[in-house]
């Protein structure tokens, strides 16, 4: 039996990585899906995939920082299908910069971008769940820096904090209506190996840079008890259950998807001794587009393809 079956959601950030395959995922349980980005490609893509899959499913292209097309976007779902039962939001914008050198404009634009999108498709979604008299689901996904103080994240760590904990008094706020608001935290995710860390997986000449705060892939990866990074299906199927029924019971809840990284002692650095390494973990590497395998990331002799 699909876990979704009947239900309707939204998921605004809705790229091929995170955002699409928590789609993807809730589609396959049943959900009929509405998808957004700020990127007209990213929604064009997600939706154009999950159609060819026979899913139920359409698009809109706005930024969910503003409420006129959260509003728009809630009200013609619910328009189409009648009702409205899950939101996700991953939406917000990311600067990071040694707090001495922080511009007031890149540190305003952050700090109000992750729980301003979070307030407000929460706003819309509630609304229309309370009118409809749905007893939903709203889902929000934070980040590891949310939780622990990250040098040159200064933004980045106020803004998901705050959305953190927005989250859990939306949940208190909403509780009487039914209405369930929970987070899945993540630490750094898979696909950044291979989206923005080319240089570092891949360059023999590549220098680290010289910043106090920087911290190799290498570093990360021998952090976490689990021995690799968080997948998007492992925030999918987090995001899956939050969304079902058989969690009809928690709200204010923060589910960390990070491999037991946030609660093992600080100092011990599990990867030393069990050999786990980037290089070997690169070899065995995934490309994955909407939570499905698209090949290898690298040859047999380590170099990219």
């Amino acid at each position: 039996m699909k876990r979704l079956e009947g239900k309707v959601a939204i998921v605004f950030g809705a790229g091929p990585d995170i955002g699409g395959t928590i789609a993807h995922f809730l589609a396959r349980e049943g959900a009929r899906i509405t998808v957004n980005d700020a990127d007209r490609k990213n929604t064009d893509d997600t939706t154009a995939f999950l159609q060819s899959r026979g899913y139920d499913a359409i698009g809109f292209t706005a930024n969910a920082i503003e409420e006129e097309p959260v509003a728009h976007i809630v009200a013609e779902t619910v328009k189409r299908h009648g009702r409205l039962d899950i939101v996700v939001n991953l939406v917000g914008k990311l600067h990071w910069s040694p707090l001495v050198d922080m511009d007031i404009r890149d540190w305003t634009e952050c700090l109000l971008s992750y729980p301003t999108a979070a307030m407000v498709t929460t706003k819309h979604a509630a609304r229309a769940m309370i009118a409809g008299g749905w007893r939903g689901s709203v889902i929000h996904n934070l980040s590891s820096a949310a939780h622990f103080g990250e040098a040159s994240a200064t933004a980045y760590g106020a803004s998901r904090a705050a959305t953190l904990s927005f989250a859990r008094s939306a949940a208190m706020d909403l509780a009487h209506d039914g209405i369930r608001v929970n987070t899945i935290t993540p630490c750094g995710l898979e696909h950044n190996l291979w989206a923005y860390m080319h240089d570092e997986m891949f360059d023999p000449d590549y220098v680290p840079p010289k910043r106090r705060s920087f911290y190799s892939r290498d570093d990360y990866l021998k952090m976490i008890p689990l021995e690799r990074f968080p997948r998007a299906s492992d925030i999918a199927w987090a995001a899956v259950y939050l969304a079902s029924d058989e969690a009809s019971f928690l709200t204010g809840v923060d589910i960390p998807v990070d491999g037991g990284l946030r609660f093992k002692y600080p100092t011990w650095r599990p990867g030393d001794f069990t050999g786990v390494n980037i290089r070997d973990y690169m070899k065995n590497l995934k490309l994955t587009r909407y939570g499905e395998e698209h090949g290898n990331v690298v040859k047999e002799d380590g170099t990219p393809l």
